[in-house]
């Protein structure tokens, strides 16, 4: 079992420390998320496992007196082979997709050539120089099938189905793809390659639901070490089973997933909390000893009492401090101003079409969200999410069929690629513009949103992802607003940023309707699911996970309709009888589960009650469907 080390990383940027004392330990099988703030040196940790950032020594100088100096160790496996996932890959000019994809194969292809080689040799060779050949060969043969040689269009094909490549995209010219394909392109070369150290960077930025949750799935089973930097907490929930969490410049290692991470580490502030209350009472007895001591020593002109007050200052001085922990860091502080609420209906679709060329996106589709609902909008990429949004906003027209929004409807629109009219602008200057707003109130409001002292005086141009989402933000929460629309709002923002969005957005009172691909912000704030499918525009009440509990059910019962329906066509012994003995099974069961789920107190029992008896609801209706469509 092989082993990747890395202790006591401190890493500077130039003169700027950015990492003070990282640690991580990790064992084949391991799968290790990072997470933490923006710009609190995750990718920096990665690059420098990857060998792609480089540690800086000046050897004959002491460690702490140089300024970038970098200090620790990082210990790789001997001969382990190693890959990290670039945002923005690069490969020689002239290549299609399906040539990169192949550069996975770059070992086996020169021990494939080794192997023909020698083929052609050995058919002039005789006697014993034959024999070393063949021994030589048998090597090669062993060692192309133990890098996986002949498993080559399994591994292509396997990765090609999940991420969805299609053989037309296979055949387009990689340079010319978008950033995102080119990243998943190179998310599938690793992939393939299958490296004894996996480093994925965001791995599930463009990827959309369907191909995450293969990716989990081809993460669950990895044989090696994987190191996940993602701020996708559902994802890191379903894969990782350590996390390493940076804060204030220094690593903490917990066991578990994402949650397990999170209430490990509120137990821990709580503890740390409690030691530092029973501290701070030691602390306070000793220093009104010191005190009162010393005064004695004044009155009496004792100096035995400034012995005793000088021992216990001693030993305040050397006592071990312990921190008061920090239950909440600074952060966003959003709230949005009460608006006029808009009428009942606040977007609507009625026989809404859609195509391009060929291809076909809305067909009939109809819709319907009403005043103060939170509504998710799901599907596979291309699939015609964004299409609505820009129907909806009025920057397409529909091809038949009618989208609009409500009566008394105020809309805010979160884009999912952020621009500004004017990127020449401070942060304060863009704020202002179009408002009337003194800049001390400007400035105090921007603070809310963490543009703090000199950060206002910042050009937009110069802001990165996730400043330039609190900016919008900070724009569209000063308006009058009873509808936000979301496109895809936590793709650039830290976890502790997604979670104070969250909590803002939960405060809202009107209409969100959103499109997001982050399956944990769905289940906080989704009431209710839109899924685009059969060009359509299918409703599902509840969450995330009921979305996927009731797509479950649905599929184990198609069969079962499909059989019922064959039956009733065929000629049956009294199908009345078996219909109803169906009918009073069921309702049987669902009666005894409801008696079960009265008493339970278990939440992972009753969730997986609750699915049960969604099933048998959703097979009474089939029977019932059946009952009567037999006329019986």
């Amino acid at each position: 079992m092989f082993e990747l080390k890395v202790h006591g990383i401190k890493k500077y940027m130039e003169a700027t420390l950015v990492v003070n004392s990282f640690t991580l330990e990790a064992f084949e099988g391991d799968r290790v998320g990072i997470v933490g703030a923006n710009g609190s040196g995750k990718s920096t940790i990665l690059k420098l496992i990857a060998g792609i950032e480089p540690m800086h020594y000046y050897p004959g100088y002491p460690q702490t007196s140089s300024p970038g100096y970098d200090e620790g160790l990082i210990h790789r496996p001997r001969g382990a082979t190693m890959a990290y996932l670039e945002q923005m890959p690069s490969y020689p000019e002239g290549l299609k997709v399906i040539d990169v994809l192949n550069l996975a194969f770059e070992e086996i292809d020169g021990i494939e050539k080794q192997m023909r080689e020698l083929e052609g040799q050995m058919q002039s060779l005789e006697d014993e120089a034959l024999e070393k050949a063949l021994n030589k060969y048998s090597d090669i043969v062993n060692l192309f099938e133990a890098k996986g040689g002949y498993e080559r269009e399994e591994k292509l094909s396997k990765v090609c189905t999940g991420l969805k490549f299609t053989d037309s995209f296979l055949q387009k010219d990689f340079d010319l793809l978008s950033g995102g394909e080119k990243t998943t392109v190179g998310l599938g070369k690793i992939l393939i390659h299958q490296p004894d150290i996996l480093l994925l960077d965001e791995p599930t930025n463009h990827l959309d639901m369907d191909s995450i949750e293969w990716l989990e799935g081809f993460l669950k089973g990895y044989k090696g070490i994987v190191l996940i930097v993602s701020h996708d907490r559902y994802f890191l929930d379903n894969v990782v089973n350590k996390i390493v969490e940076i804060e204030d410049m220094e690593s903490i290692s917990y066991k578990g997933n994402y949650s397990a991470f999170i209430s490990q580490k509120e137990e821990n502030m709580r503890v740390q909390y409690e030691h530092f209350r029973e501290q701070q009472k030691k602390v306070n007895n000793m220093e009104k000893q010191v005190t009162s001591l010393r005064d004695w020593a004044m009155r009496a002109d004792n100096n035995k009492f400034f012995r005793r007050a000088a021992s216990i200052q001693k030993k305040l001085d050397k006592l071990d401090r312990i921190d008061k922990p920090i239950f909440e860091r600074r952060n966003m502080r959003l709230n949005f101003n009460d608006a006029m609420r808009s009428g009942k209906e606040t977007i609507k679709a009625i026989g809404l079409s859609k195509r391009y060329e060929d291809k076909v996106i809305f067909d009939g589709a109809d819709l319907m969200i009403h005043y103060g609902e939170r509504v998710g909008i799901v599907g596979p990429n291309g699939s015609g999410k964004t299409t609505f949004l820009k129907m909806l906003l009025g920057e397409e027209q529909p091809d038949a069929g009618v989208v609009e929004l409500g009566a008394n409807v105020m809309a805010a629109y979160l884009p999912q690629k952020i621009e500004f009219e004017n990127e020449e602008l401070t942060v304060l200057e863009c704020f202002r513009e179009g408002i009337s707003i003194v800049e001390g109130k400007a400035r105090e409001y921007l603070a809310k949103f963490m543009f703090y002292k000199k950060s206002v005086f910042k050009k937009v141009k110069f802001l990165s992802g996730g400043e330039r989402i609190r900016l919008k933000l900070a724009m569209l929460m000063f308006q009058d607003i009873n509808l936000l629309i979301l496109d895809e709002p936590t793709n650039h923002l830290d976890i502790d940023s997604i979670e104070t969005l969250e909590a803002a957005l939960e405060d809202f009172k009107g209409t969100i309707f959103f499109i997001s691909h982050d399956r944990y912000f769905i289940n906080k704030i989704g009431e209710r699911v839109i899924a685009v499918e059969d060009f359509g525009l299918n409703s599902y009440q509840g969450n995330y996970d009921d979305y996927k509990r009731e797509k479950a059910a649905i599929g184990e019962l198609a069969p079962v309709l499909k059989e019922k329906k064959e039956k009733v066509q065929q000629p049956q012994a009294d199908p009345a009888a078996q219909l109803l003995r169906k009918i009073e099974s069921l309702e049987k069961e669902i009666s005894e589960l409801d008696l079960v789920m009265g008493i339970k107190q278990d939440y992972e029992e009753l969730n997986e009650l609750y699915s049960r008896k969604q099933f048998l609801n959703n097979e009474l209706e089939a029977a019932m469907e059946v009952w009567l469509s037999a006329g019986v």
